[in-house]
């Protein structure tokens, strides 16, 4: 037994020395997430060993678990992949960022605590993060829609399901647009497409290509126009401004939906659309 201690105290010991060198650091974008939404996580080294450090060679570098109330430990559905390799010098800093919620169940609304374990190869040591909190919040569904997923083999087609759900977050109301399968066991992605006023009541239609358009009032005069695809892809991103008209979603003969009334008013974060039609129907097209 005389020998032990001391033996600890060195391991001990050169444990402290490496956290004070290198240091692993977890970041997220916002602290609240709606159920199936993307929950990209921020992993940052900082190395202040004198030495460069090589990480990604071996595929288990990376490790997380995330904790939720009374030690419960979330299950996972395997390791979260993390491609490339990458160095680290002396006195540098990286971090990469990967999306976690794919492989945890974090469909329950609550408070969660997440952790990365990153592996020094060259020290034959794993460092382990601070717990990052995160909440998982729940939001109030205001519609839902199943549709067919067109099918160029001739096949019965796909049905998944469209829902637009409100949800509030740093006291601010956003619209979040959800596509999952027809039972909704499989979430495909959820994501916010834009702040939403409380009196707003978003319209929506879907095209002849399953494409999900959506129109919905985000200030006193200023309106979102968003296209989503049945994959959850965001295909068109506009704002119209409440004019002498309000805008609207309409539909012409041919069946293709577009903006009538209001003025579009271009915005650095637009997305483009294509100059001519295109079979997924994603234009404002004119009467």
């Amino acid at each position: 037994m005389n020998f032990f201690f001391p033996m600890l105290g060195s391991c001990f010991a050169l444990t402290c020395l490496v956290s004070a060198q290198v240091s692993v650091e977890l970041t997220l974008e916002q602290d609240q997430y709606l159920a199936g939404e993307s929950v990209p996580v921020g992993v940052r080294i900082t190395n202040f060993s004198g030495q460069t450090l090589h990480f990604g060679k071996d595929r288990d570098w990376l490790h997380f678990t995330i904790e939720g109330r009374d030690n419960y430990i979330v299950p996972s559905s395997g390791e979260v992949p993390v491609q490339g390799e990458f160095v680290v010098e002396s006195s540098g800093v990286a971090t990469r960022r990967v999306d976690v919620a794919p492989y945890f169940a974090l469909s329950k609304p609550g408070r969660y605590l997440v952790t990365a374990a990153v592996k020094l190869k060259e020290w034959e040591k794993e460092l382990v993060s601070k717990p990052k909190p995160l909440d998982v919040i729940a939001g109030t569904k205001l519609w839902e829609q199943e549709i067919g997923v067109p099918d160029t083999a001739g096949h019965a087609p796909e049905v998944r399901k469209y829902a637009l759900q409100q949800a509030i977050h740093l006291k601010q109301m956003k619209l979040y647009v959800r596509v999952t399968d027809q039972s909704e066991s499989r979430i495909i992605r959820v994501f916010p497409i834009g702040p939403l006023i409380s009196f707003s009541s978003p319209e929506h239609q879907i095209d002849q290509s399953s494409n999900l358009h959506v129109l919905y009032q985000t200030g006193a005069k200023s309106f979102n126009y968003s296209v989503i695809t049945p994959d959850g892809q965001l295909l068109v991103r506009e704002t119209y401004e409440y004019t002498d008209t309000r805008p609207g979603l309409r539909v012409d003969r041919q069946g293709r939906i577009f903006i009538r009334g209001g003025a579009r008013r271009v915005s650095s974060d637009d997305l483009p659309m294509a100059a001519e039609p295109s079979a997924n129907d994603a234009q404002t097209a004119k009467p």
